[in-house]
């Protein structure tokens, strides 16, 4: 794992073309679906001196869901789970960063799912920095955390004749972010 260095310093922005914010489930208690949105923001203020004092904020457009399939994703959008007309936006707003060790760290802060606000914690490893072909100063993280998706209101389930239920409540989220640092001869991403 790679080490935060004082150059980090500053505001890096998600590359949304090289960013998966996802999801999983179990589906019928057998099989796994996952997905992701497409449409989404997010921004890192690095504070090399003072770890502590970085920030992350991320909004997701629920719009935007995508499982690889279309009437899935429609239903993801209606009232029964996420509510795009009345809550389009999923969002996430850092209020700690704790380092554990060189290259892991715990953010925590408030998510806000359909309308409901809660604290979670993610564990997420810093991968590393590299300037890519364009000239931009990229850095990678991942991460992933277990949330009950009861909590934020989404209970719509079906009963299976097993005794069990069509979607899981525990929801695995998947964290695979590319940020480039802002003002450092940056160029948007293209490739």
């Amino acid at each position: 794992m790679a080490e935060i260095k004082p150059e980090y310093t500053g505001e890096w922005r998600f590359d949304p073309t090289h960013t998966r914010i996802g999801f999983s489930t179990r589906h019928a208690m057998v099989t796994k679906v996952r997905g992701a949105f497409n449409d989404l923001e997010g921004s890192i203020t690095v504070d090399a001196q003072n770890v502590d004092r970085s920030k992350v904020a991320l909004t997701l457009k629920v719009a935007s869901i995508d499982t690889r399939n279309a009437d899935r994703d429609q239903h993801l959008r209606t009232n029964d789970f996420f509510d795009a007309p009345r809550f389009p936006e999923i969002t996430f707003l850092s209020n700690r960063v704790d380092q554990v060790d060189e290259g892991h760290f715990i953010v925590s802060g408030d998510v806000t799912i359909r309308g409901v606000t809660k604290e979670i914690s993610i564990p997420i490893d810093f991968i590393g920095v590299e300037r890519d072909p364009m000239g931009n100063l990229r850095a990678g993280f991942e991460g992933s955390r277990r949330i009950d998706r009861q909590d934020f209101g989404l209970k719509w389930n079906t009963a299976l004749d097993s005794g069990g239920v069509l979607v899981s409540d525990k929801i695995t989220l998947e964290f695979e972010v590319s940020a480039i640092k802002v003002g450092d001869g940056a160029t948007p991403a293209a490739e």
